[in-house]
């Protein structure tokens, strides 16, 4: 049996531009592993995932993962702050934020928030999951 996990890990220090870039290497990852349809959703995810870290994290120090499941694709972004980000119930129209985890909601198949050892969290999310 192959224990071999396609994956792609990268830690970085997010910027105005990382998101942009993170969408080109994800896009790269899922053409090899031949899961194109999963593009807009995942190249969305993962910009929402990034863009709270530059937002929402001081150092804005963080680590992606992308791991290739059956047919489906998980990302997660791990960085140090230990608060869970939440959705807001009620938003008014001129809110600049606070949209991110309902859009990440009505694009994914599954997503989710837990602590990390050693402090911090991560946030993930799966496409093409059954």
């Amino acid at each position: 049996m192959n224990a071999y996990i396609p994956q792609y890990r990268l830690t970085l220090t997010a910027g105005a531009h990382s998101a942009r870039h993170i969408r080109r290497i994800v896009r790269s990852l899922l053409d090899e592993w031949e899961l194109q349809e999963l593009s807009d959703a995942v190249e969305l995810g993962v910009t929402e995932l990034v863009t709270n870290v530059v937002r929402h994290v001081p150092d804005r120090r963080c680590a992606l993962l992308v791991l290739r499941l059956a047919g489906a694709v998980r990302v997660e972004v791990a960085d140090g702050v230990p608060e869970l980000p939440y959705t807001t119930p009620q938003l008014s129209a001129e809110a600049e934020g606070g949209r991110g985890l309902v859009l990440l909601d009505a694009v994914v198949d599954k997503w989710g928030v837990g602590a990390r050892s050693g402090g911090g969290k991560t946030v993930w999310f799966e496409c093409g999951t059954p």
